[in-house]
């Protein structure tokens, strides 16, 4: 956070904040026996992470805002094309996904929104974003539905929340807020411990 040394607008499409969205969908982590697993005493989160084409690092699905889209809308954009790949889908695909997902980004909680670090920020140009929780309780909602990698990721898995995971930018510190929210156990690293 601050100043970076950098002049210019480097590879962000504006000066000044560039607006993105993130959407973090989480469910519970279930043992072989189908219930929830516990750590420390607490229950254990998973997220969809995708890997970036461009470096291969694993972060969440998400995107810029663009100028006439809403922020809601893009959350829900980003997460269909990066983690569904919902533009090669089928019309009964189509419509379970639809039907799913209108369910589970109904209920979404604001976790984060402002400025966040990135590699692509410079001093005249910076991300500032919205991230938001989408939390399928039950297990339920995307159960029937197959995460699959499109537009700009290469792979798209559900990952274990935990501090020590190497994630793009400021990833990790948008997780450490959904555990927290959760009161989920999260093993922290030594630099956010």
């Amino acid at each position: 956070m601050g100043r970076t040394g950098i002049a210019g607008r480097g590879l962000l499409g504006r000066w000044g904040p560039n607006h993105a969205a993130d959407p973090i969908v989480t469910r519970w982590k279930k043992t072989p026996k189908g219930t929830v697993m516990e750590r420390f005493g607490k229950s254990v989160l998973e997220f969809v992470a995708i890997q970036r084409q461009d470096n291969l690092q694993w972060a969440l699905p998400g995107g810029m805002v663009e100028v006439d889209d809403t922020v809601s809308k893009t959350l829900r954009k980003e997460f269909c094309e990066e983690a569904l790949c919902s533009e090669g889908a089928t019309q009964e695909e189509r419509q379970l996904i639809t039907e799913n997902l209108e369910q589970l980004f109904s209920n979404g909680i604001a976790v984060y929104k402002g400025y966040v670090d990135d590699p692509r920020n410079t001093d005249n140009a910076w991300i500032e974003t919205v991230a938001m929780n989408y939390h399928d309780d039950t297990g339920n909602i995307l159960d029937n539905i197959q995460l699959k990698a499109g537009d700009d990721a290469c792979g798209v898995q559900w990952q274990e929340v935990s501090g020590q995971l190497s994630l793009y930018a400021n990833h990790i510190f948008l997780l450490e807020k959904v555990a927290e929210l959760h009161a989920a156990c999260i093993l922290l690293t030594e630099k956010t411990a």
